[in-house]
Order: C-alpha cells, then sequence, then structure tokens
C-alpha cells in the first residue's frame, strides 16, 4: 500500500468541539488537499470518542479518505476505521492487524529510533513515523529526530516513512526531500484560521502526480 501513502496527513486536534463541528474542520482539510485523516483524542469519554469517531468516518468514506485512530485499538475496530496508530504502550502491530485485517493501515511511533522503524517492517507496519522533527505545540518534549533517518527508510524499508513533530509549510519541504513519504500536522493545519488554505499549502510541497 506504500504508494496510496503520499501527501498531507491531517491528525485531529484534541476533540472539544461536536462532533459535528470537528467533521467540518476535518472537511476543510480535506478539501485542502489531505490524503489521510487520524482522528487523535485523548481526553474524551468514550462515548464522546465513539461519537466523534463515527462522525469522522462517515465524512472521510463520502470522500474517499482513509481514517486512521490513534491508540485506540479497540475503537478502530468498533468504528469498521481503515486503520490504526500505535504508539510505545499499545498492541503490537500484529495484534492490530489480526483484528483490522490484512489491509488496514497500520502506523507506528518509532520517535528517533531506528531499531523500533525495524521492527514495526517486521510486525507488519504500513508505515512508521519519525519525530518530532522541529519544536512542537502538540508535544513540547518530544525527542528530537535527524532527517537522516527518512532517508535510511526509503533505501532500507518497503513501508513508508511518515515525518510529523512542528513542520511548517516553510520546513516541510526538505524533509519530503530527506524521504518522507507523508508530512503528519496538527497545529499547522488545524490552528489556522483558513484550514483549507493551510492543508493546500502542505499539499503543494509534494510533486505533483501524473494523470491516471
Amino acid at each position: 500500500m506504500i504508494h496510496h501513502l503520499t501527501g498531507l496527513y491531517a491528525i485531529t486536534p484534541e476533540a472539544s468541539s461536536s462532533p459535528a463541528s470537528l467533521a467540518a474542520q476535518v472537511a476543510l482539510a480535506i478539501a485542502g488537499g489531505a490524503r489521510l485523516i487520524q482522528y487523535r483524542d485523548k481526553h474524551s469519554d468514550s462515548q464522546g470518542r465513539h461519537d466523534r469517531g463515527a462522525a469522522l468516518l462517515r465524512l472521510c468514506r463520502d470522500a474517499g479518505i482513509p481514517l486512521i485512530v490513534n491508540d485506540d485499538l479497540a475503537l478502530a475496530v468498533d468504528l469498521g476505521a481503515d486503520g490504526v496508530h500505535l504508539g510505545r504502550d499499545d498492541p503490537d502491530p500484529r495484534q492490530a492487524r489480526e483484528q483490522l485485517g490484512d489491509d488496514a493501515i497500520i502506523g507506528v511511533s518509532c520517535y528517533d529510533d531506528w531499531s523500533l522503524a525495524e521492527a514495526a517492517e517486521q510486525a507488519g507496519a504500513t508505515y512508521i513515523a519519525f519525530g518530532s522533527f522541529f519544536p512542537s505545540a502538540t508535544k513540547p518534549h518530544a525527542v528530537r529526530a535527524a532527517p537522516s533517518l527518512l532517508t535510511e527508510a526509503r533505501q532500507r524499508l518497503r513501508i513508508a516513512p511518515v515525518a510529523i513533530g512542528g513542520i511548517t509549510p516553510d520546513n516541510g519541504g526538505s524533509l519530503i526531500a530527506a524521504g518522507a513519504r507523508m508530512l503528519a500536522v496538527v497545529t499547522g493545519v488545524f490552528d489556522q484560521p483558513d484550514i483549507a488554505a493551510a492543508a493546500r499549502a502542505y499539499t503543494n510541497l509534494f510533486p505533483k502526480e501524473h494523470p491516471r
């Protein structure tokens, strides 16, 4: 599935808004060219997470854009989402693959650790995420990753490397040049006054696809 994973990977902000309001924000990101959406919500109760996730899944299905659930395999299974993103303390990718199926998109956070990336590929992940590459408001204390990890991943792994952490339209091009297939962004898209225009600024960093 590596050829599908390219472009802007928009990650939702911590959700205090209603399901409809969050879906409207995500619709703007998709209008700006986002190719993958991750629902990230660390603080809502289980009902709120389910309701927001279900609203996003309906939107993404209509738009033909995959929806990934952050950290919560049970919710991804319950919703029938397109995949899950796993962090250090989450289930093994093999377990996620077993529960979500062969076609699921399974991402793994690898921070600045190459050995985690190799292990993720062996465990059946679809993509690996390195970062933070720049100071990040979302995770201010995150470890800092070197762009050379992206280059190494493109050369040595068969799965897609994703870059995350403090990425802006001004610095994102350097990460694509280093090897990132996707740029994962939260505040650079959703904290902007014009979400669609912000998303488009990232989308325009990627090489244009040839018409089919």
